[in-house]
């Protein structure tokens, strides 16, 4: 990476993402030092501008930034930095300084979807009468649902196999759900099985 510190009085921002669910954390100022700190240890590591000093992220807190990957922007005078966070990342204790909701894509909007109807207790609610119903119900959804995905995927018609799949991946979230579990678990374990290939 050939960065352009001299833009900026030696320093350039440094934009967090979180490597997990994308979401932006903070933005930082990194000189020369900070980021060669930043590779060697793992950690992310900052300059402060108005400590006038090097701080990684965590250092009193805990919270540390933990690298997963480093990019450079077009112009070389910006990095994204993707990690994965020990805790909140912002000193207000939110997971983000950007003082949003987690975002995550439509997949986990749609999985908070089904917390809430779930919750709702909504006797309209679909969601909510397939949970009353039980593991062994929503269980056997599931199946019937993946026997359904296997059976168009065998035919040319791709708008009712990724109709079936989208039926599939509903029913599967509702019973993650159900099982105290979620798509976030799900990402972990694919991301352990990924990194120790």
């Amino acid at each position: 990476m050939k960065i352009d510190f001299n833009k900026v009085n030696g320093l350039v921002p440094a934009i967090i993402q979180n490597a997990r669910t994308q979401q932006v954390l903070m933005l930082g100022y990194m000189n020369e030092e900070a980021l060669n700190t930043t590779v060697e240890s793992g950690k992310v590591t900052f300059y402060s501008r108005t400590k006038e000093r090097l701080w990684t992220k965590g250092e009193t807190s805990g919270n540390e930034l933990l690298v997963q990957e480093i990019r450079l922007d077009c112009d070389n005078d910006t990095l994204l930095i993707k990690a994965i966070t020990t805790g909140p990342v912002c000193h207000t204790g939110a997971k983000t300084c950007f003082n949003e909701t987690e975002s995550k894509g439509f997949l986990y909007q749609l999985e908070a979807t089904i917390a809430q109807r779930i919750i709702s207790q909504d006797d309209e609610s679909y969601t909510n009468k397939m949970f009353r119903k039980g593991i062994n119900k929503m269980a056997q959804k599931v199946g019937e649902e993946a026997v359904e995905v296997v059976i168009e995927a065998k035919d040319d018609n791709i708008e009712l196999f990724e109709n079936e799949a989208a039926d599939l991946l509903y029913h599967l979230l509702l019973l993650l759900r159900a099982k105290n579990s979620g798509l976030e678990s799900i990402e972990r374990i694919l991301e352990d099985r990924h990194t120790s290939r």
